[in-house]
């Protein structure tokens, strides 16, 4: 079954050029300047494009583009703080891509200080970066230090050669090796893996190595996502061997293996897709109930705006959503002539804001009390379509207590959408729930 992988509700599936820059102002005028929030950085630009990869990115051909796109991200933030009454406060940094990193350390010293110009952060704000390790040097590590990196993400995927080659993206285990002793040299220890399942010639068994080889490494955090193969969305995808990727049962045991392995290394199970250590504080916040899911997965982040600056980058405020044009050149040009790049969103109602927190429940504890999480809705229809899966053994209806059965904590994407009415008419958009 395709279903979202939920990082919000609603998806930017269904995002609509209804809302826009309007919105957006209205949003960023009207918010409570006594609160923090998050900022996320989106840096659509690698050097090389990869075979699987479905972010919104592009192959860098040159330094001269990416100084422009820098200097739209800077130009970006001042036409956000015009919108605002005040200076906001900054409790969590995220850079994201794309390889952040080609902004090179200067790029990067460079946005910062414009953030810190019309910013004030956080003392000890969380402030995080998406790296490919095969790109990071001591010098670039040093730099990140420099800057006040004190989190780090190394795009892994998976060291077996051959799968390598199949998804493009040739990466031997040293250059990851090097990469982590290169941050933690620089004083960079918090240091979050991802891993992809699903990819063309894998198996459990090369996918176990994978978790043993990559567990040395000792890292904080591991998410695990399942490989989404979308090539009618993504050109590059056009380019993987079909006939190689693993099937439904082959994906399922290869998510299962994974997980038992991780275990077995001490890691313990946050949500669907991440791993993270006993004493990791996405742990202590999936113990005490304060899990949250947005735009990069799971996150102990309880703030409640997201303010994201870039191409396709996604605002989250508290009454809706807005995402700036995915076109680099259009976002460059709307930026370059003074104008915000919002172009498509979506308005939260009373209802739609029920339905949020039912499914993030969900997604986060496996269960949601509906008193608690939709108290205003009947949801009778909603419960109605959980039937089969209660037959399945997959979900368990206590009065209005909804909550995944151990089977059901696998394919916990299916229960959520039973509350989204928005699958019901397109869900061939969406990514297989394993």
């Amino acid at each position: 079954m395709q279903v979202p992988r939920y990082t919000s509700y609603p998806t930017a599936a269904e995002f609509t050029p209804a809302v826009g820059c309007a919105d957006q102002r209205r949003w960023l005028r009207d918010l409570d300047m006594a609160e923090a929030v998050s900022v996320y950085l989106h840096v659509p630009y690698c050097r090389e494009l990869c075979l699987y990869c479905g972010c919104n990115t592009k192959r860098a051909l040159r330094d001269d583009v990416i100084g422009a796109y820098r200097t739209a991200l800077e130009r970006e933030i001042a036409l956000v703080s015009d919108s605002l009454p005040a200076s906001l406060r900054i409790a969590g940094l995220h850079w994201g891509g794309g390889t952040p990193s080609i902004l090179g350390a200067d790029g990067l010293a460079s946005v910062m200080a414009v953030l810190r110009r019309y910013f004030v952060f956080e003392p000890g704000f969380e402030h995080a970066i998406e790296l490919d390790p095969r790109y990071v040097t001591s010098l670039l590590a040093a730099s990140l230090n420099e800057l006040g990196v004190n989190r780090a993400s190394l795009g892994v995927q998976d060291v077996n050669p051959r799968v390598q080659v199949a998804i493009g993206r040739w990466q031997p285990m040293q250059d990851v090796a090097a990469a982590v002793l290169r941050l933690r040299a620089a004083g960079i220890g918090n240091l979050n893996f991802d891993l992809i399942y699903g990819l063309p010639l894998q198996t459990v068994t090369s996918l176990r190595k994978t978790c043993e080889i990559v567990a040395m490494l000792s890292p904080d955090r591991i998410a695990c996502y399942g490989y989404a193969h979308m090539p009618r969305l993504k050109a590059n995808q056009r380019l993987i061997d079909e006939k190689t990727l693993p099937g439904v049962e082959e994906r399922t045991d290869q998510a299962g293996a994974i997980a038992e392995e991780l275990q077995r290394h001490g890691f313990l199970r946050i949500g669907i897709d991440h791993f993270a250590r006993p004493d990791d504080a996405l742990t202590r916040a999936a113990m005490s109930g304060r899990l949250h899911r947005n735009f990069q997965g799971y996150t102990d982040d309880s703030r409640e705006t997201l303010i994201g600056f870039g191409a396709s980058s996604i605002s989250r405020f508290r009454d809706g959503y807005v995402q700036n044009l995915s076109d680099v050149p259009s976002y460059v040009r709307a930026i370059t002539d003074g104008r915000l790049a919002a172009a498509r969103g979506c308005r939260l109602d009373a209802a739609e804001k029920q339905r949020a927190r039912t499914i993030e429940s969900l997604m986060c504890a496996f269960q949601a009390d509906l008193d608690v999480t939709a108290p205003d809705m009947e949801l009778t229809e909603e419960l109605a379509l959980l039937q089969p899966l209660i037959k399945d053994g997959l979900v368990r209806v206590e009065g209005r207590v909804v909550t995944a059965t151990d089977a059901g904590c696998q394919v916990v994407r299916v229960i959520a959408a039973a509350f989204d009415p928005h699958t019901r008419t397109d869900p061939a958009r969406f990514s297989k729930a394993v």
